[in-house]
């Protein structure tokens, strides 16, 4: 790496952090960077889940620090999700990558609209609390989450954000689930494609300390501002990931 790659991949790094913790799809960023400094395609998808680590640490400790917390209502998003992510990390080289990819292009939009919409509310008077799934739905919708989170990372954040707000939660507090659930995923998918040899150290630590900080910066961001700010950044990150998996650029 020169001087100009250490630089692209921090302020990547900076962005991508801000805009995964505050919805997601930051990957999309950061992984051709990593390929611009040099780090081949194959590498890259594993030395990017460095600087998830990192980012959600950070952003993690931030929610907390500002008294946001959702952890609980972590645990049941938690156990299917991780279970996913390990299937998923474990299983990426035997799939069609294509055929993944696009599948989750066509579910992201349905998905989009489902998120705007206000969250399902009990029927136990105006107080009440959004009505949550049921058990089995929601162990089915996170495993899914976490089998694409498992093999490719890159806009696992917006799908966990998108199926926490349809479950009932509103966008700042489903934020702070997702950057605790995005953890868990990485510390279960990063061992495999460390043992693998598919992590660049380098490269991935320089994106890392850009990550961190952004990390840190979207959790200011997400509390401070809540969904007014939230969701225009959700919707334009979720455009984003439909037209990349889509293979619309």
């Amino acid at each position: 790496m020169d001087l100009g790659d250490v630089v692209l991949l921090v302020v990547g790094g900076l962005v991508a952090g801000t805009v995964n913790t505050m919805a997601g799809g930051g990957s999309l960023l950061t992984v051709p960077l990593l390929v611009i400094a040099g780090v081949p395609g194959n590498i890259a998808n594993g030395s990017n889940r460095v600087g998830i680590l990192a980012s959600n640490l950070t952003a993690a400790a931030a929610f907390r620090r500002l008294g946001v917390s959702g952890m609980s209502r972590m645990l049941p998003v938690l156990i299917p999700v991780v279970a996913g992510s390990l299937v998923g990390a474990l299983l990426v080289s035997r799939l069609a990558d294509e055929t993944f990819e696009r599948t989750f292009g066509v579910l992201m939009v349905p998905l989009l609209l489902l998120s705007l919409r206000p969250p399902r509310v009990s029927a136990f008077g105006p107080d009440a609390h959004p009505a949550a799934w049921p058990a089995p739905v929601a162990a089915t919708v996170f495993f899914g989450v976490g089998c694409y989170g498992g093999a490719f990372q890159a806009g696992i954040g917006l799908l966990l954000v998108l199926a926490l707000s349809q479950s009932g939660l509103d966008l700042v507090v489903a934020n702070t689930v997702k950057v605790v659930v995005i953890l868990a995923v990485t510390v279960t998918a990063l061992p495999v494609f460390v043992v693998g040899g598919r992590v660049d150290w380098g490269p991935a630590l320089v994106l890392a300390a850009g990550f961190a900080v952004g990390g840190a910066l979207g959790a200011r961001i997400t509390v401070q501002s809540g969904e007014r700010v939230v969701r225009p950044v959700l919707v334009v990150a979720v455009l984003g990931l439909t037209g990349r998996l889509l293979g619309l650029w």
